[in-house]
């Protein structure tokens, strides 16, 4: 069916359906991934309020999913559930209308560290990261060893960070010096 190969293409999900969209994906065996974080949402019962720690995306209307071109066009023609996504166009690349993708071992890098739902990793906006640049290194031991990112200074801290530029950026807590090589 495809004659290209596989990539991971970065895609928009409309009106917050990326978990629906991230259900039917998995029934229909497409690898895929949604970056996940745990967030404090407060509910009213009966003049109270309750707070409860729910799992939701760590990044609005955002699935990366790891198929070809051609398929994911095929399905979004075909099936009503998957008619939301939207390609996300890369405005870096000279010509117009390239689509984005992402290179496989960046994907892996950042699906290692963005899968962490506890506090050993930080979303990063836009204009946390703009302007710093670091060293390229490679964790070298711990939970995220073999990953490698940037050294950025965020939050008077150095952290690594894993980014898919213009798309997302997530650092890592706190990794010590001693397991870092830089690259």
């Amino acid at each position: 069916m495809c004659g290209d190969p596989n990539l991971w293409f970065p895609m928009r999900v409309t009106y917050a359906r990326e978990m629906k969209v991230k259900a039917e994906l998995d029934r229909l065996g497409i690898e895929n991934f949604v970056p996940m974080t745990y967030r404090i949402v407060e509910s009213r019962k009966q003049g109270e309020v309750e707070s409860r720690r729910v799992l939701v995306p760590a990044i609005n209307n955002l699935i990366f999913i790891h198929s070809c071109q051609e398929r994911i066009s095929e399905l979004k023609a075909k099936n009503e559930l998957l008619e939301p996504l939207r390609y996300m166009m890369d405005h870096t690349a000279g010509e117009a209308h390239t689509i984005m993708t992402v290179p496989g071992r960046q994907m892996e890098n950042f699906m290692r560290v963005a899968s962490k739902t506890d506090d050993s990793v930080m979303w990063l906006d836009d204009e946390t990261i703009v302007g710093k640049e670091g060293k390229r290194v490679e964790i070298m031991g711990g939970a995220f060893e073999g990953v490698t990112g940037v050294i950025r200074r965020i939050k008077r801290c150095k952290r690594v960070c894993v980014e898919i530029e213009g798309i997302a950026s997530v650092a890592i807590a706190y990794v010590p010096a001693t397991l870092l090589k830089e690259v």
